[in-house]
Order: structure tokens, then C-alpha cells, then sequence
């Protein structure tokens, strides 16, 4: 394990990478940046350190031995105690439908190699922020549908909601800007990132989906069409 100076640490991030020369070269550029790493290259590996010291941000390859990376990443979104722990995947999976699929599965960004070191510091950046801020909005609570940041938890009425990691971004995204009417651009940009690029239909799809789980609630009335320019999340 690479560790910086504990005064100047800015976080931990675990590595789960099976190709060591990546492994080595990210986690001198991490130390470098301020980050204490810890590396793996398989999942075995990667749960032990988690089950020991979960870490502020996880770095994963898509192909790795035994389980892959996109299959580990669905289990550590379905676990109480991993759902919350920020992943960016690193893959040479370049197609649309790759990357839609991989953030489906819950993970925060999508990184394809070969990658700038500078471009992925800016992206882990960007992931670290954008949790710590919703750390700090805490619960938000509207007229009985509750979301929980922290644990990725929507309930309506006190009943658990089963609900897909990319459909708890999103309506994350929508309770926070209230009345407001977003493209479906904006929403792509503000809910998968700036630099994931995936058709706008991906939106509809997921407003879809996002719908027929609010449905049986009776919230699904909340997320309202704009008839050529995309979508609002009224109460009124």
C-alpha cells in the first residue's frame, strides 16, 4: 500500500486492476496527487480490503479474473454498506451500448483506455465532490417520498423502494431542482456527466423506468413531460 504524508491525505482510493504496470503507475500518480491507495487485482482481493477499510473511491477494471469488473460493481450497489462508495470504471470498452451498460449498473463514470492521468484526476475529483455534497444535503424528504444519499434508499410511505442506482441519480437529481424544466442534454449531462457520451434517448428509457417504479406509489405523476423540451419534477 502507498501512503502520502496522513496530514496532506486528500482520501483512500482502492486500485482493482490485474494489470500491474497500471496499477503501479496510478497509484504513484495518486500518492503524488495526495491519495493513500490500496491495489488489487482481483475481486478476492478488492473485498478484503473493503470488508477491512471501505475506501473514499474505488477504481475498477472492467475485465479482471474470475468475476468481472461490471458484475462487481452491480454487487457493491445491491450491499448496504458498499452502495455509497463511489466507482469509476476503467475499461477499452469504447461502444455506446458498453457504456450505458456500465452505468447502469450504478458505477459514477465511465473512464476508457488509454486514459490521461490529468483527465482521470479531474473525473475523481469531480466524483468526490459531487458525493460529498449529497453527504451533506443529508435526507430529503417530499411529501412522503424519502431518498437517503448515503445509502441509496428511497422509501415512499415507510415502504422500501426498489429502485436501480442510475433511477435514484436521477430522481436524486429532479427532488433537488424542483419546478424546474431540463433537455434532455441538461439531464445527460448532469446525471451520467459532461464527459459520458451516450445518446439522448438513453433519458426517455430511463424516465421510463423511473416512472414504472414510482408508479405503485403514486409518484410517478411527479415527473411531468414538456412537450419539446424534455422533462420537470413538480408537487403541485
Amino acid at each position: 500500500m502507498l501512503e502520502p504524508n496522513i496530514d496532506e491525505m486528500k482520501g483512500r482510493i482502492l486500485i482493482i486492476e490485474d494489470e500491474s504496470a497500471i496499477r503501479e503507475m496510478l497509484g504513484y500518480t495518486l500518492m503524488k496527487e495526495g491519495y493513500a491507495c490500496e491495489e488489487a487485482e482481483d475481486v478476492e482481493q478488492a473485498r478484503q480490503i473493503i470488508n477491512s477499510t471501505p475506501p473514499d473511491l474505488i477504481l475498477l477494471d472492467w475485465m479482471l479474473p474470475g468475476m468481472s469488473g461490471i458484475d462487481f460493481a452491480r454487487r457493491l450497489r445491491n450491499e448496504t454498506q458498499t452502495r455509497s462508495i463511489p466507482i469509476i470504471m476503467l475499461t477499452a470498452k469504447t461502444e455506446e451500448a458498453d457504456k450505458v451498460r456500465g452505468l447502469d449498473t450504478g458505477v459514477d463514470d465511465y473512464v476508457t483506455k488509454p486514459f490521461s492521468t490529468r483527465e482521470l484526476m479531474a473525473r475523481m475529483r469531480a466524483v468526490l465532490r459531487r458525493y460529498a455534497s449529497e453527504n451533506e444535503q443529508g435526507i430529503i424528504e417530499i411529501g412522503g417520498l424519502v431518498l437517503d444519499p448515503a445509502t441509496y434508499r428511497v422509501t415512499a410511505n415507510d415502504q422500501i423502494i426498489d429502485i436501480s442506482p442510475t433511477e435514484f441519480k436521477l430522481l436524486h437529481f429532479f427532488i433537488k431542482h424542483p419546478e424546474r424544466v431540463y433537455s434532455r442534454t441538461q439531464l445527460l449531462d448532469q446525471v451520467w456527466g459532461q464527459n459520458v457520451y451516450v445518446e439522448e434517448r438513453t433519458v426517455d428509457v430511463h424516465i421510463r423506468r423511473l416512472r414504472k417504479t414510482l408508479e405503485p406509489f403514486g409518484f410517478d405523476r411527479l415527473i411531468q413531460t414538456v412537450r419539446s423540451v424534455g422533462y420537470r419534477f413538480s408537487t403541485r
